[in-house]
């Protein structure tokens, strides 16, 4: 495993060749903004969801015919992945492991980019099979919330009415609850995060800003790219996970056939497709 840092003038991000992973992102002032990883709470920092982010109904899927086992989550996070290059204010990871649920091959590259006050994350998906394949990937990360989260709220940037897709396990079912009508503002609660996370489908918006009611600090998540949003943190935690998803969670009646699955790309050989989002880091 090998440590790779990457600076602009105004942050200082540490990723991990395992999982290609987010260990630390220092503020200008020093201050560190990711969760710790602390087991007491949840080992992970930021893992990245690839093939499938979340669950998929009986933990596998259907292509051309044939049925294909996947874990939650997919199966890139424990992974060593190859440091491609690096330079001050960027590195790339690159990964090519087969799985057994996914036994293409192809490039997957995660590319973290600081300038200024902002982390840029691209993900680069090549085909280099003889074969179509169907994929998803979201991000993960968790950012610190000192004092616990309910010091802390969300503001979308459009008004919402934020319909959370309830779930059963870890799959969605058709119902949804209403959390808040017409606002733009969400205090965080661990109330909500009782079952697990907190899962928006149908959101307007396309970035959202963490911000806390005690100091000025911010941290906002622009995902041009992902229809899904959803946000997640265990109880009594000092982290709030916000988490862009090409795909949402399967539905309980999902169709095995991955094609039929909303959020996931077919790649033809030799095709490439990118999905990026951007943190920034206001003070």
């Amino acid at each position: 495993m090998r440590l790779v840092t990457i600076k602009s003038d105004l942050i200082t991000v540490t990723v991990s060749s395992r999982g290609a992973e987010i260990q630390s992102i220092l503020d200008k002032d020093g201050v560190e903004r990711m969760y710790d990883g602390d087991p007491a709470f949840w080992t992970g920092r930021a893992p990245i969801l690839f093939p499938v982010a979340g669950s998929l109904k009986d933990d596998g899927y259907e292509w051309q015919g044939v049925w294909y086992s996947m874990p939650k989550h997919g199966f890139v996070s424990a992974l060593e992945w190859q440091v491609e290059s690096e330079k001050e204010n960027e590195a790339v990871f690159l990964l090519r492991e087969k799985h057994a649920g996914f036994p293409f091959e192809y490039d997957l590259r995660a590319i973290f980019t600081a300038k200024d006050n902002q982390l840029i994350m691209t993900y680069s998906v090549t085909n280099r099979d003889q074969r179509p394949f169907c994929f998803s990937i979201g991000s993960h990360e968790a950012y610190a919330t000192s004092g616990g989260i309910e010091n802390y709220e969300i503001l979308f940037d459009q008004e919402e009415t934020l319909l959370h897709a309830e779930l059963t396990g870890s799959l969605n079912g058709h119902g949804t609850v209403t959390i808040a009508e017409n606002t733009r503002v969400l205090p965080l609660k661990y109330e909500y995060f009782q079952v697990d996370a907190l899962v928006f489908r149908s959101l307007k918006s396309r970035g959202v800003t963490l911000r806390s009611v005690k100091n000025s600090r911010t941290v906002r998540v622009d995902f041009p790219d992902c229809p899904f949003l959803l946000l997640w943190t265990r109880p009594s935690a000092p982290y709030i996970c916000i988490e862009p998803w090409c795909n949402g969670p399967d539905f309980v009646d999902a169709p095995a056939q991955i094609e039929k699955k909303p959020g996931f790309t077919r790649l033809e050989k030799g095709q490439t497709a990118v999905k990026t989002h951007f943190i920034t880091f206001g003070s």
